[in-house]
């Protein structure tokens, strides 16, 4: 059946660019369809072309700030358009990386030991000279990431203590709280849960010492397996965690987890993708058509989870 679908993507998040890929991916798809598709952005002209569109559904292919954070799934639940992916509250929880870690270890799902820092405390509070207990609770080597953002942007591996500084000043220039992270050593993976079911996991294997933001972005910087090259009993295990982490934070339609898989086959989540990238480079779309799902198909899926709920 074909629907009017308004497709969102851009906004003026760091992430514009691959949020613009991302969205004219899926446009092309639901179009090949006989889908009537528009490609919106996100701009003083949205509400308005939102009320006035008629919109059957609305794709979210945005990531960053304003697009994962909760605050379009809010518009789109007060203008009553069914739209792909999880609700607000789930996209807010998600988005915060320290608050989503805190409720996934609550709930007894492992995730690596973290610490917490706002540049107020820095400021305002002259927290510098703690900053040596963040070496001392999690050890080295350790990773500095914004509490808030995506695409590996502000995210450092610190080997040195002496270098610990430089990596948290670099994250504040993303985000005004920091997240200190035990680093756990093993195999990155990737697990797509589409309504409710784990797709193939997505083995992520960098060229260099460690997947960071070079590694993701250089073509030819990083392989990848699909299915992941994992035994059946931590297969199963990584499944059993990811589904946890679906459930206690309310996700739906479609997400994504990233993975450690340590050295004794144990699940570690990093966090979760609830507006996850669809370029041609992308995961999930990897993870689809290794479960026998084309792009299109993929995207149709998402359309229909959208209307029913």
């Amino acid at each position: 059946m074909s629907e009017h679908i308004a497709v969102l993507a851009g906004g003026l998040s760091l992430e514009r660019e691959v949020s613009l890929r991302s969205g004219g991916r899926i446009a092309d798809a639901l179009d090949s369809l006989g889908h009537q598709v528009d490609l919106l952005d996100l701009d003083n002209t949205l509400v308005s072309s939102l009320m006035e569109g008629s919109y059957d559904v609305v794709v979210l292919a945005l990531h960053g700030r304003a697009g994962e954070d909760g605050t379009v799934q809010g518009l789109l639940e007060l203008l009553g358009i069914p739209y792909t992916g999880p609700e607000a509250t789930a996209s807010a929880l998600a988005w915060d990386k320290a608050i989503c870690k805190g409720v996934l270890a609550r709930g007894g799902i492992p995730t690596p030991a973290w610490t917490t820092v706002s540049s107020d405390v820095i400021r305002d509070l002259g927290g510098a000279p703690a900053l040596p207990r963040l070496v001392e609770r999690l050890g080295l080597p350790l990773v500095v990431k914004p509490a808030q953002g995506g695409a590996f942007m502000g995210v450092r591996f610190v080997d040195d203590a002496a270098r610990l500084s430089d990596a948290l000043m670099a994250a504040f220039s993303y985000h005004d709280v920091v997240l200190a992270e035990q680093f756990v050593e093993g195999t990155e993976v990737a697990i797509t849960v589409l309504d409710g079911e784990p797709l193939p996991a997505v083995e992520i294997e960098p060229k260099g010492q460690r997947y960071d933001f070079a590694a993701r972005y250089t073509h030819g910087a990083t392989d990848f397996y699909v299915p992941a090259r994992l035994a059946d009993r931590v297969r199963a295990r990584a499944e059993e965690v990811v589904m946890q982490a679906w459930d206690l934070t309310g996700c739906r339609h479609i997400a994504r987890a990233d993975l450690i898989i340590d050295e004794d086959g144990e699940p570690w989540i990093l966090e979760l993708d609830t507006c996850p990238g669809m370029t041609e480079t992308s995961l999930v779309p990897m993870a689809a058509e290794a479960a026998g799902l084309s792009f299109p198909k993929l995207c149709d899926r998402m359309v229909a989870l959208a209307r029913h709920g």
